[in-house]
């Protein structure tokens, strides 16, 4: 479906202010997360336990480039899912000028089914890794996980724009900005 053809309200999202939204989002998961860990785990580890090893660092940062890209197919898997015509719906990319890679799902799903394909990254990739940091006690975990939920700023945005939307209509995603088209039914 090309963008001229689309029946819809377009909808983006300015790639430069959901880099500041994301730095915003990076604070605010800090100190979410951060707090907790030291009130858990100051007292319990010393300060070399408490920081990290090198090598866990090095691990954490190798893999945060590895989850950029896991990041987007994590998109790709959850969208394909819903859509009817599954993985041949999805396509994957980087915008050059600013360096940002993107899924795309070509076909319309139901909103509650694209807000589960945006958010489900910051969940696997964000929120359950700070969430095991918390429990096993390791700060590069944390920093991955909080990393990660920044990662996802601009899924977090567009999904708070969906809630705003009737449920009953469809969305699609854009194929060239990031943003979406929301089809009324």
């Amino acid at each position: 479906m090309e963008s001229e053809e689309v029946q819809g309200r377009k909808v983006t999202i300015d790639i430069a202010k959901a880099n500041v939204f994301a730095m915003l989002i990076m604070f605010v998961a800090a100190i979410a997360f951060l707090v907790p860990f030291l009130l858990i785990w100051s007292g319990r580890k010393d300060i070399n336990g408490l920081v990290g090893s090198s090598s866990e660092w090095l691990v954490a940062f190798v893999t945060m480039i590895v989850g950029i890209v896991v990041h987007e197919l994590i998109h790709g898997l959850t969208w394909a899912y819903y859509a009817s015509s599954g993985w041949r719906s999805i396509s994957f990319g980087v915008m050059w000028k600013l360096l940002t890679p993107y899924c795309h799902c070509s076909e319309p799903l139901h909103i509650r089914d694209y807000m589960m394909g945006a958010m489900m990254p910051c969940i696997v990739l964000g929120i359950l890794p700070a969430v095991i940091a918390l429990i096993i006690g390791s700060l590069p975990l944390l920093v991955w996980g909080i990393f990660f939920i920044a990662a996802a700023a601009g899924d977090i945005w567009m999904t708070w724009l969906l809630t705003k939307e009737d449920h009953k209509g469809l969305v699609l995603d854009h194929p060239t900005e990031a943003g979406f088209y929301i089809i009324e039914e």
